[in-house]
């Protein structure tokens, strides 16, 4: 197509296309008018909703254009105890008062996560040490050697409580570690040793049982693709009290690894069965 083929082309096809109407400035001013109207009163709706919603004990609620709208803060929280309200109360702690969270951080349960820790730097064999924080570092901040005790549920009106302890174990420029949790009787844990071995930290791995005495215990002796720990076993006393013993040789990335565990798997089962992690 030439230069004059083509500007011919562009006039017919020009021809045949029905213009636009002309800009009304008023129209158009009209139509900002109603569009801000709208605007406004939906903003107004959503805002009484808001108050309403927030009143009611809701946290949020949805824009028109599909948005979630959330007031500043959480606003009050009801209590426990509240009528129609289904949470529990933390248990009480030793001042008298309600626990600020799960963690007991003095009296008794707290007491009782000390022993564990303190039973289990006494099982650690010879030949192995087990370092210490410096004492300028807070419990929140220590990583050598640390202690908690947790409420877990409340079962049949009775706190049902766990317990565990982490210890640093090193020997030559390596550093593991050995860990022992201890579960209250009432806790909804499986019973077969190697359910109950495999749902120590939801992890899974090559499980068998080792004969303790007249015990059964689970031992995790190869784990799968978690590496978090390398054998953990695990025991139900008959009174319902669960022990976990596990062992890894890293402590963290930041220090080199042990090159061989602590304890063997017979020794690793018995420590699930000790009396000294049995506790009441």
């Amino acid at each position: 197509m030439n230069e004059e083929q083509l500007r011919e082309g562009l006039r017919s096809e020009m021809a045949g296309i029905t213009p636009p109407p002309p800009l009304s400035t008023e129209a158009a001013l009209g139509a900002a008018r109603r569009t801000h109207f709208r605007r406004r009163a939906v903003w107004a709706s959503l805002g009484s909703a808001a108050v309403v919603l927030a009143v009611a004990g809701f946290a949020a609620v949805t824009t028109p254009d599909g948005r979630l709208y959330q007031p500043a803060g959480n606003g009050p929280l009801a209590s426990p105890d509240a009528s129609g309200d289904t949470k529990q109360a933390w248990p009480t702690g030793p001042d008298g008062r309600p626990q600020e969270d799960r963690t007991a951080r003095a009296g008794s349960k707290h007491d009782q996560g000390v022993h564990l820790l303190n039973e289990a730097v006494s099982v650690i064999p010879s030949g192995y040490t087990t370092p210490e924080d410096p004492p300028s570092r807070s419990a929140e901040e220590r990583t050598l050697r640390t202690h908690q005790a947790q409420f877990e549920d409340k079962v049949n009106g009775v706190d049902v409580w766990s317990y565990s302890s982490s210890v640093a174990v090193a020997q030559g420029n390596g550093t593991g570690r050995v860990i022992v949790e201890v579960h209250d009787a009432g806790n909804p844990l499986p019973t077969e040793p190697c359910a109950l071995a495999q749902n120590f930290w939801g992890m899974q791995g090559e499980c068998q049982v080792e004969t303790v005495g007249a015990a059964q215990v689970g031992v995790v002796v190869r784990p799968g693709s978690d590496e978090r720990l390398d054998q953990w076993s695990a025991y139900r006393h008959p009174d319902g009290v669960v022990v976990f013993v596990a062992q890894g040789v890293t402590l963290d990335e930041s220090r080199p690894a042990l090159t061989k565990l602590p304890f063997s798997v017979p020794q690793l089962a018995a420590l699930a069965v000790d009396e000294r992690f049995h506790l009441k």
